[in-house]
């Protein structure tokens, strides 16, 4: 088949792209600016489009189907010439739906954790050479790509994200996808912009479960009141599991995970991750893994990329980045650090990046969110509430947000940069929260500067 991707940048999207293309498809594709790493990737499996921008003279019916990215308007000229020539188009959940549509669907959903749940189950999978088809959120240690897709392998483990489809397809992407098997981690409001208010959004979650197959299984964390209402109302899922944080200890900045065969050490921590091991228990276990093989593997799980990573840690400082960008994600991250590294002194500097996060009106989300950081600075850039035609968030405005006086507030990435590089670092756990990346920060340079 030739399939021709419109938006290929997209992090998605290129993946999918290069799969297909590895799969032994005719893969092409356009957008009008494409960065790192998804450039590099595309160049490197020669699918990199040659020009950018939009070219509706290269749209034909030599073309077998158009996967469309949600960066891709309605109006976009290629979209409208491939309608006009009565092209087959997709956005690209419902195409992994027709491909997966013989196989058993794993889906992990939730407003957060759902890419970690997703990395941990298929760490454990691979560890005993299980091999399933899959789409992750994150590149993963040990795997090339965040897609892959066989004609013989009979589960898909899909992340289900809850945001919209595509310009033509204004329904969530989980939707597409209806699960055998599925796991939601938690429900918190996200996606401001898209869904007005928290019930709307919880609407959607609803809708996911009522979407599942007839005698489907269901996975949910009981601690989230609003998702064990959900869950145990739901008709489709015959069977429900429900998990809670398990058993464990810290000592000295490790974490101990009760077991049957006692406390296993585990490279992760914080009471999130904790919550997303027991969830990828019931889900592998559903997947042919026992108990106690899914122990032996998720112990060497470092996590995936950009979730709660280290970067550096010298005698002074231990420095953590996390996408964290939610107010339940942000929270957490926080509360685990603390948690973790109780008598050092925790640095908090937190981008407000997202369409949500740069919302005033959204913006009283995060209060109480940082309270167990021992100082914490918050990064916007000025540009980008310009670009967003949004106003400009005032110093107290954002104190008022957080119900922390003692925040201080840069909007220059240059004057954020210096602050770091003056800051006396002594005894300290630096926690770098942000989808972004504070207007340009060099993580190579910070460790000189910790």
């Amino acid at each position: 088949m030739h399939i021709h991707f419109i938006a290929i940048g997209g992090s998605a999207m290129h993946n999918l792209a290069i799969a297909l293309k590895e799969k032994g498809e005719k893969v092409t594709g356009s957008d009008d600016e494409i960065f790192e790493p998804s450039r590099s990737r595309l160049n490197a499996h020669d699918i990199l489009p040659a020009e950018m921008g939009w070219h509706p003279e290269k749209i034909s019916n030599d073309i077998d189907m158009i996967i469309l990215g949600m960066h891709a308007k309605a109006d976009n000229p290629e979209l409208i010439k491939a309608q006009q020539l009565g092209l087959k188009i997709m956005s690209y959940p419902e195409f992994l739906y027709e491909h997966s549509k013989r196989k058993t669907r794993v889906v992990i959903a939730g407003s957060h954790g759902k890419t970690t749940i997703t990395s941990m189950v298929l760490h454990v999978l691979d560890y005993h050479d299980k091999p399933t088809d899959f789409m992750v959120g994150a590149q993963l240690e040990g795997f090339d790509n965040m897609v892959y897709l066989t004609d013989e392998n009979d589960f898909i483990l899909l992340e289900g994200d809850e945001y919209l489809s595509s310009a033509l397809d204004k329904q969530p992407k989980f939707l597409w996808y209806q699960p055998n098997i599925a796991l939601i981690s938690g429900i918190a409001w996200d996606h401001v912009n898209v869904f007005p208010d928290f019930e709307t959004y919880k609407y959607q979650f609803e809708l996911f479960v009522d979407s599942m197959t007839n005698g489907s299984t269901l996975v949910y964390n009981e601690e989230d009141e609003v998702l064990k209402d959900i869950a145990l109302n739901a008709k489709k899922p015959t069977r429900k599991h429900a998990y809670s944080t398990p058993e464990h200890q810290i000592e000295d900045g490790e974490t101990y995970l009760e077991t049957n065969e006692g406390p296993m050490p585990i490279e992760v921590f914080g009471k999130h991750n904790l919550q997303n091991i027991a969830g990828a228990k019931w889900i592998c276990q559903h997947m042919g893994v026992d108990e106690d093989d899914f122990y032996e593997a998720i112990a060497s799980f470092k996590g995936a990329s950009k979730r709660l990573e280290k970067v550096t840690e010298s005698s002074k400082c231990i420095v953590f980045k996390d996408y964290a960008h939610s107010p339940s994600k942000v929270k957490a991250t926080t509360e685990a650090v603390k948690a973790q590294f109780p008598d050092k002194k925790l640095l908090v500097c937190f981008e407000l990046h997202t369409y949500s996060s740069l919302t005033a009106s959204f913006l009283k989300e995060y209060q109480n969110t940082l309270d167990k950081a021992d100082e914490v600075v918050i990064f916007y850039s000025k540009k980008a509430l310009e670009i967003k035609q949004m106003p400009e968030l005032t110093k107290s405005q954002i104190q008022e947000s957080f119900n922390r006086k003692d925040v201080d507030v840069f909007t220059n990435a240059d004057d954020f940069q210096s602050f770091l590089k003056a800051k006396h670092f002594d005894n300290h756990v630096l926690l770098l929260m942000s989808s972004g990346n504070y207007g340009g920060l060099n993580f190579e340079e910070l460790k000189e500067w910790v």
